[in-house]
């Protein structure tokens, strides 16, 4: 009996994405929203890649984007609309979720 191996693709979907930044890196409070995006992606991992991605290699960033690169400290929200809301941190180990009572 032969074994056959068929790609698995999960169902891609959009997603809005609004990125914060603090004015300074660094700092802890005042998080603005600096830009917002459509990204398709199969999941919220692959759409948080994606965006780390994008706007850190300087021939990806859209031209219309006026901040800085995305780094430690920096927060996503993953908006779904009918799902709900889902905030993002940046922290040294990568992607965590948080309570959007972060964003200030």
């Amino acid at each position: 009996m032969g074994l056959s191996l068929f790609a698995v693709k999960k169902r891609c979907q959009n997603y809005d994405i609004t990125i914060f930044q603090t004015p300074k890196y660094g700092e802890e409070k005042g998080y603005e929203q600096v830009y917002r995006l459509n990204i398709k992606a199969s999941g919220h991992n692959e759409a948080l890649q994606h965006v780390f991605c994008m706007f850190n290699v300087s021939d990806r960033v859209p031209d219309d984007y006026e901040a800085r690169f995305i780094s430690t400290g920096d927060i996503l929200l993953i908006d779904e609309v009918k799902r709900g809301q889902t905030y993002y941190k940046l922290l040294s180990g990568g992607w965590t979720k948080i309570n959007r009572v972060h964003v200030r």
